[in-house]
């Protein structure tokens, strides 16, 4: 069963939060290497009696900063909250970011916040992290003022695999190149969009697939292409397996980025319903076929394929 974990709009934590470690990024995806870090710091909490917490931003600070980056996200933040629960977070930070916040001084960041509000015992960072108006204060910034502010700061070494530092950028050109096996291991879960069902042009249908459309806002654009996946409605934990394109519609000409997920063995209206649709296996790249029938052929041995997966 997930533990209870707090959500925090603000800084105004709990006494009971306070005094505690806490781990500072965007943890897009919870990857392994995040997962390396978190299980570092439940050590530190046995060993210290203290809480863990997070604190994170939304939107993502790269987002707010170049409004033109779109399907960037690897996780949102529903799913990343659910994760942080997952692995032993008592408390979460969700700091809007806003202009105001993003100018905040490097050393005001770590006085009123780290110190004053938070009143911080350690402090979870990676090497390459940022902070403060101008991305002016770094990581050295923040041990010179270890003994001022009395917090520790914890560097974990990044998690390697063949000399690869996994990190959200990796995984996010695995996806958008189609290696969804190597992304999901460096996961260590299939990876996973949440979407609302919205009323689509229906060309499923018309060839004897009946889809649905699932609007994938700020996810990050894997391949373009047909995937095995299993699906589930909200509020329900059975998966019902399917298979996915993702992708254009080429034979149709259309020129709208869309997910449609036609699922094996069932029948009813999923309009407006939130679905989960797990990535399991990247079977083919879109393709332009010169007619419906020939996609209704390709489109029944993709099938085959899903099913087996």
């Amino acid at each position: 069963m997930v533990k209870k974990t707090f959500l925090y709009k603000n800084f105004n934590i709990k006494k009971e939060h306070k005094n505690s470690i806490i781990l500072i990024g965007n943890f897009d995806g919870i990857h392994i290497g995040h997962q390396k870090l978190f299980n570092l710091a439940k050590k530190f909490k046995k060993k210290y009696q203290v809480s863990i917490g997070v604190l994170t931003f939304e939107p993502m600070p790269k987002m707010f900063f170049n409004k033109k980056i779109k399907n960037f996200r690897i996780s949102n933040f529903e799913q990343k909250f659910y994760l942080l629960k997952k692995f032993g977070v008592d408390f979460v930070i969700n700091k809007k970011f806003d202009l105001k916040f993003s100018k905040i001084k490097s050393l005001d960041f770590v006085d009123n916040i780290i110190y004053k509000k938070l009143k911080s015992k350690f402090v979870f960072v990676s090497n390459n992290f940022r902070y403060g108006n101008k991305r002016e204060g770094n990581v050295s910034q923040l041990i010179n003022l270890q003994k001022k502010y009395g917090y520790k700061i914890i560097k974990s070494e990044p998690k390697k695999i063949k000399k690869r530092i996994i990190s959200s950028t990796l995984i996010r050109k695995l996806l958008q190149s189609g290696d969804l096996s190597k992304a999901n291991k460096f996961l260590k879960r299939n990876w996973t969009i949440v979407g609302k069902v919205e009323k689509g042009r229906q060309f499923g249908k018309k060839i004897g697939f009946p889809t649905c459309n699932l609007d994938i806002k700020d996810y990050v654009l894997a391949k373009p292409g047909v995937y095995a996946v299993k699906v589930k409605q909200e509020n329900i934990k059975s998966f019902i397996k399917g298979i996915a394109n993702l992708g254009y519609r080429p034979t149709f000409n259309q020129k709208e980025l869309v997910l449609e997920v036609h699922l094996f063995n069932f029948s009813g209206n999923l309009y407006n319903k939130y679905l989960t649709v797990e990535f399991l296996k990247f079977i083919r790249k879109e393709k332009k076929f010169k007619n419906a029938k020939q996609l209704k052929k390709q489109i029944n041995k993709d099938l085959l394929i899903a099913k087996k997966t």
